[in-house]
């Protein structure tokens, strides 16, 4: 999936809070310097929101320019630069899926928690923020669905979404096996915490009670901007959809509601890059992007919420309920684990790779 194309719809819909424009002296402390730091993003409006949110603050704060380079994915440059021993990136986003393997090849150096302000380190939970990289955002593939088709309120979980009969209408789903899975499974009646590892008993399992729907999907949406037009379109009733763009969509009027429940959560991480030009300036940067008020400006921008909680003050409180950060849309996501997703099986494939093929052959069947 494009990531880029997933976040321009939240982003373009979100404002930039005012404090984040305000910060000339913020941060003098312990994070003012000089030079550049290299920054990897999206690009598009996600960049743009970004800028605006945390670069031009940093800039102002600290005296150290941004220079921002653009991709779909960092993953590969990364990975090749690496290998090329020429480094030219200081902070890149690595998909937690990817992270594990690239962490033990030795690409990343650890995040110096010591530039962090207190606030910060209390209200970001130590899973979200791991010696070689801490959390950028969150992403979730949840239920969302046309209030228009249920007038009477639609699925709140993934049995409903499967139950046609009780609300009838067209379905969606994305192209990722390890999403579409554990929502079957979780609509079988397979417990949360039950759900990872995926053995391949869950997979047959998964994959049956997939078929009870296969009927009802007119078409499988591919690019993350599509379930929220295909909803608009009245094309489904209900589907999975990225959380940011529901929002997004959401907070423009859109007559949609998310469902929290049985989402799958997965963490997009900051890295500072091993050998990258200006690694000081690197480590302050994700230090400043951490601070509540900072962060709070990054939720609005990109429209998907870094790790620290204490940003949820600093929010507009019709936002605080929409966003998987908020402790009761928290307390019914499932984290995916990409532990087991990126191990490999007697033959050699990884995990997420055999999935992603069963997947597949099962939807050409």
């Amino acid at each position: 999936m494009n990531r880029r194309t997933l976040l321009q719809f939240a982003a373009a819909a979100m404002s930039i809070p005012a404090v984040a424009r305000s910060t000339a002296a913020f941060a003098k402390d312990k994070l003012s310097g000089s030079g550049e730091v290299v920054v990897f993003s999206y690009g598009g409006t996600y960049t743009k929101a970004l800028r605006k949110a945390v670069f031009e603050p940093f800039t102002q704060a600290t005296g150290i320019s941004v220079v921002d380079v653009v991709a779909d994915f960092a993953e590969p440059q990364v990975r090749a630069m690496s290998e090329a021993g020429r480094v030219d990136w200081d902070v890149a986003m690595i998909d937690a899926q990817n992270y594990p393997a690239m962490d033990q090849a030795g690409m990343f150096l650890p995040i110096d928690y010591g530039l962090w302000d207190d606030e910060a380190l209390k209200g970001t939970s130590q899973d979200a923020r791991i010696k070689d990289a801490v959390v950028a955002f969150r992403s979730v593939t949840m239920i969302a669905y046309d209030q228009r088709a249920f007038r009477k309120g639609g699925p709140n979980d993934w049995q409903g979404f499967w139950d046609l009969k009780a609300f009838p209408g067209p379905r969606g789903l994305g192209p990722n096996a390890r999403h579409n899975l554990v929502f079957a499974l979780q609509a079988d009646g397979v417990a949360k915490s039950e759900l990872w590892p995926l053995t391949d008993d869950k997979i047959e399992r998964a994959l049956k009670k997939l078929d009870q729907i296969k009927s009802q999907i007119p078409k499988w949406w591919v690019a993350g901007g599509e379930p929220v037009t295909l909803l608009m379109n009245r094309e489904y009733a209900a589907t999975s959809c990225p959380d940011g763009r529901a929002i997004g969509a959401i907070r423009q009027a859109a007559p949609l509601r998310i469902v929290w429940d049985g989402g799958n959560l997965n963490y997009i991480y900051w890295t500072v890059l091993k050998g990258g030009p200006n690694s000081s300036n690197a480590q302050k940067l994700i230090a400043f992007v951490n601070r509540a008020e900072i962060a709070a400006a990054y939720t609005m921008g990109v429209g998907y919420p870094g790790p620290n909680t204490n940003q949820l003050k600093f929010l507009p409180p019709d936002l605080v309920p929409n966003l998987s950060l908020y402790e009761e849309n928290a307390s019914k996501l499932v984290l995916q684990d990409n532990a087991w997703l990126v191990a490999k099986r007697p033959d050699g494939k990884t995990n997420i790779d055999y999935i992603q093929e069963r997947w597949l052959a099962w939807r050409s069947s």
